[in-house]
């Protein structure tokens, strides 16, 4: 009897000794598992950080880049501006050296008196012309004058006070170059022929000093 309860006893010692085996075994094996995992999760994290890292100093690259390539721009912009606003001085300079300036009171030429005939009064002129007439006297020219303003401004413009050079932008009676001059003269110049023809007198006594002036100078050159 004694030696089956001893039997019995040392029977479920073994039990508990292999259950409490097997335990610590599981223990350990989960406790294993548990740091593989904590070490994998660690290392992607890493991993991950490293990579925001990396695409941070991509994005600062790619910005420095973009700032450095819109300067560049900047700068070939201005220099190729700088260099169009040399050549166009050049051009004008050029052109002014070619084409002499006349001295207020004078032609570029001999002047070719006017031979036709003189009106006795601005009654033989109409509409604008006859405007002109009368203006021209209040200006200080002798009637002698008339006939050759009259061939001028028919070149010029036909006496249209709203005509335009469709090349060169010229306006009006006088084609003022710009139009805009004549407002010195008046604010209506667009469409007043007197405000026109006042600041066209005006510019042809300062430049040929009389309208045969003008009209000589047209005929050799083609302008005035």
């Amino acid at each position: 009897m004694r030696r089956g309860v001893i039997r019995v006893l040392a029977s479920l010692i073994l039990v508990l000794a292999l259950a409490a085996g097997g335990y610590m075994g599981l223990k350990t094996s989960t406790e294993k598992d548990v740091v593989s995992d904590n070490a994998r999760l660690a290392a992607q994290a890493t991993e991950l950080q490293a990579d925001r890292q990396r695409i941070g100093e991509l994005d600062r690259a790619s910005r420095a880049a973009r700032r450095q390539a819109e300067t560049d721009a900047k700068g070939r912009a201005d220099e190729l501006g700088k260099t169009m606003t040399d050549a166009v001085k050049a051009a004008d300079a050029k052109a002014s050296k070619a084409t002499p300036t006349p001295t207020p009171g004078a032609s570029m030429g001999p002047v070719k008196p006017y031979d036709g005939p003189v009106p006795t009064s601005c009654a033989q002129y109409t509409g604008h012309q006859a405007a002109g007439c009368a203006l021209l006297l209040a200006g200080g020219f002798g009637l002698d004058q008339m006939p050759c303003l009259s061939k001028l401004w028919t070149k010029e413009s036909k006496w249209n006070v709203t005509a335009k050079n469709s090349s060169s932008g010229a306006y009006g009676i006088p084609q003022a170059l710009p139009g805009s001059k004549m407002a010195t003269v008046g604010s209506d110049w667009q469409t007043s022929a007197e405000t026109q023809i006042k600041w066209g007198l005006g510019y042809i006594k300062g430049r040929y000093g009389t309208p045969c002036g003008a009209w000589s100078h047209s005929q050799a050159t083609g302008w005035y």
